[in-house]
């Protein structure tokens, strides 16, 4: 009888031995790769859902909830917690990454802003928390009380990215240094040892090296640090976003507040940004988080869904109230003051619109640092990205936007680049403005309206704020300099209300 055909894939009883060697050698590499490309992947790129209680609640997805820098942003997060015990002299100050300011809440493994995910192994990334929390305490023995969506006055954002990349440059982070600290502290699998020796770690440090040419304006010598709670968001933007060669701008800017951003209408002129950089709040949200990722989103529709979340929670979050005590009379007086002197701009149709550089009389390093052509080439990059927004202005900038004063008193220190202290500061002529003071202590001046700026504590953790260096200069905003101190007094009340 004929015998019968066998499928190729089976094994022929009948074939020669060599052949069934050849076959089990073939299944077994099969089998092999298979198995190495499962570990691979679970290793390194599976990616687990954050743990509930991140997502509970809205405030706390947005302090600690993911936005997807983790994928190409995200440092390990074993060598995110050993950096401080190898490098403690790299940083601000005792304390490890409290030194820099950060919003860290008691009980919590990470401050706030700093996301922990696990694609394939636990890394740690950054939301907009990070830079978008306030703080405030009335006395120095206090905790901290937090205000999310508040500008982050008390963070030193420059010296974090120093930080990371100095690490790198240290001859000592290497594999056996940082692996003899990370088993300090937790137990490693045999894969996970060679993982880190031979991928994770060099591929860390590559990255981050990577980032010191981007980052390279940050340590001018004739440019001042940023200090706490500033950053030079428009350079972040051209040397990361559109990977501009660098130029000779500096523009240091306070971290704004992002609470109620529905106030904000472009069908009425609202332009948003210090400068009116950009058109609507959505534009904003998206450009920042993609600076936060520092690359094109891994997945764009997940990545825009977390925009719209952000935009729509963002747009309701009314802005805190002041928690300490108001005279009401002398507020109710300070009203008047406001309605005849400050409401034509703050309370009227001009409030969210752009106002002349020759007005409003300011430091001017802000506007030098973005320009016509980097803003369409923004534009296009986004657009590469698939992502469609109203986004940058397309057009020369010729001054500042009047701001909206809602929780004007968690604001400061005021003036678009933080160079008057308190809202009392404010409405003296610069002639009598603090020449120097420290910023990012956060213990509250209610009788001046701002934060603590001398003493030793202020000493201790503070950067010191030089306004005769170059974008740091608090001349302009004349108006109210010539009220009598009583009328000044009475408005700066007012302005605690709203």
């Amino acid at each position: 009888m004929q015998a019968a055909k066998v499928n190729e894939l089976e094994i022929d009883p009948l074939a020669p031995p060599k052949h069934r060697w050849l076959w089990l050698a073939l299944t077994l590499l099969i089998a092999a790769g298979a198995a190495l490309a499962f570990v691979s992947w679970y290793r390194f790129f599976r990616e687990e859902a954050q743990p509930a209680w991140v997502t509970a609640t809205p405030e706390m997805r947005f302090k600690y909830g993911s936005i997807g820098a983790e994928h190409d942003a995200g440092i390990p997060y074993w060598i995110f917690y050993v950096l401080p015990r190898i490098f403690p002299e790299k940083l601000p100050g005792p304390g490890g990454y409290a030194s820099l300011g950060v919003a860290w809440e008691q009980g919590y493994e990470l401050p706030i802003g700093f996301t922990k995910k696990t694609i394939g192994f636990p890394r740690v990334a950054n939301t907009c928390a990070a830079c978008h929390t306030a703080s405030y305490r009335s006395r120095p023995d206090e905790n901290p009380t937090y205000i999310i969506a508040g500008p982050g006055h008390t963070l030193n954002l420059e010296a974090f990215f120093r930080y990371l990349i100095d690490c790198a440059k240290d001859p000592r982070f290497t594999p056996d240094i940082l692996l003899r600290e990370i088993e300090l502290v937790t137990e490693l699998d045999w894969l996970d040892r060679l993982a880190y020796r031979f991928l994770i770690i060099p591929m860390t440090k590559k990255r981050l090296l990577e980032r010191e040419a981007q980052f390279a304006w940050i340590y001018r010598k004739d440019f001042p640090d940023w200090g706490r709670g500033r950053d030079d968001a428009m350079n972040l933007t051209k040397y990361f976003m559109i990977k501009a060669p660098m130029d000779d701008s500096f523009g240091p800017t306070d971290m704004p507040s992002l609470w109620n951003l529905n106030k904000y209408q472009p069908e009425k002129g609202h332009v948003m940004n210090f400068a009116g950089d950009s058109h609507d709040a959505r534009s904003v949200i998206i450009d920042s988080a993609l600076g936060v990722l520092g690359a094109a989103p891994h997945d764009r529709q997940d990545f825009l869904r977390q925009v719209a979340w952000m935009h729509d929670y963002l747009g309701k979050l009314p802005a805190p109230k002041y928690p300490f005590p108001i005279d009401a009379d002398r507020a109710a007086a300070g009203k008047a003051v406001f309605d005849a002197h400050c409401a034509e701009c703050h309370a009227s149709d001009r409030t969210g619109t752009r106002l002349p550089l020759a007005e409003i009389g300011t430091d001017r390093s802000r506007l030098d640092s973005w320009n016509k052509a980097a803003a369409i080439e923004a534009n296009r990059v986004v657009r590469a990205m698939g992502i469609e927004r109203k986004g940058l202005v397309e057009e020369t900038l010729d001054g500042y936007v009047i701001q909206f004063l809602d929780g004007i008193w968690l604001r400061a220190p005021y003036l678009h680049n933080g160079s008057v202290p308190t809202l009392r500061d404010l409405l003296e002529p610069p002639a009598r403005r603090p020449v120097e003071f420290l910023r990012g202590y956060d213990v509250y001046d209610q009788e001046k309206v701002g934060f603590v700026t001398q003493g030793p504590e202020a000493e201790r953790v503070g950067t010191r704020y030089d306004t005769q260096l170059r974008g740091n200069g608090n001349g302009g905003h004349l108006y109210g300099t010539d009220l009598s101190g009583a009328d000044k007094d009475a408005l700066v009340e007012y302005l605690k209300t709203l």
